[in-house]
């Protein structure tokens, strides 16, 4: 990762590294992270192409220095609140196939951890998605 990312690039980074970390990227998945892109305030100076930005994720990834290349960039691009948001996101899609697995978990904790998150605010966040992506019956 050479330049440096912009916040709504950063943001996509960081749902895309949560989706693939079990090494696959369901279409739920996907799609939850297109969703929130088209709808969220933080993406409304986005005009690039979100499938381009993901391969570019996973490029980051895949090199020997993998996460922590993308955690390094999300930390360089993100404000302290922003990094919130970024975990945030990475909830939901790491919820949006409702079975949340251990390899997601585990970089939803180095993002925890590299970014010093509020433990309350963690817990708020995680109870949030949990009550959102909660079915019915």
């Amino acid at each position: 990762m050479t330049a440096p990312l912009t916040v709504p690039e950063a943001l996509i980074h960081a749902m895309v590294t949560t989706s693939a970390a079990d090494h696959r990227m369901t279409a739920a998945e996907f799609a939850k992270i297109r969703a929130l892109v088209g709808q969220l305030p933080a993406f409304e100076s986005f005009s690039g192409d979100v499938m381009a930005v993901a391969e570019a994720c996973v490029a980051t990834i895949e090199t020997p220095r993998g996460l922590d290349a993308v955690l390094d960039a999300l930390d360089a691009s993100l404000t302290p609140a922003l990094k919130e948001t970024a975990y945030a996101l990475a909830v939901d899609v790491a919820a949006a196939d409702v079975h949340v697995k251990q390899e997601e978990l585990v970089f939803l904790q180095m993002m925890e951890d590299r970014f010093g998150l509020d433990k309350l605010i963690v817990a708020a966040i995680e109870r949030s998605a949990r009550i959102r992506f909660r079915k019915a019956g």
